[in-house]
């Protein structure tokens, strides 16, 4: 068994981001090429965001700090601490309104 703390890999990455001369940092905490699952923590600048994509599969957003705006079309939702938002099927961006940290958890399509 593995045991990460989220709060201080946010700390951390956040800390990277702020000095990062495109205002963001990611570290996968679960899967990878060899997993379906994979989870990653990303942390953004205020006023950075992630531009418009498809998804590749299944994924949710927890929002662990700050403030984001999850947009696909003419939706929006805006997430806070605690939250858990569930990313649309379709093409979507993110936008940071304060320094934030998600974690991504995403299931690949077969």
């Amino acid at each position: 068994m593995q045991k990460t703390s989220l709060t201080a890999l946010a700390r951390h990455e956040l800390d990277h981001a702020l000095s990062a001369s495109n205002g963001r940092s990611a570290k996968t905490v679960f899967g990878g090429h060899e997993h379906h699952l994979r989870q990653t923590l990303i942390a953004l600048r205020a006023g950075e965001g992630i531009s418009e994509h498809e998804n590749p599969g299944e994924a949710t957003i927890q929002v662990v700090v700050g403030r984001v705006l999850l947009r696909a079309g003419d939706a929006t939702w805006n997430g806070s601490p605690g939250d858990l938002m569930i990313v649309p099927d379709r093409t979507h961006s993110l936008d940071s309104i304060e320094d934030s940290v998600i974690l991504l958890t995403v299931v690949k399509k077969s």
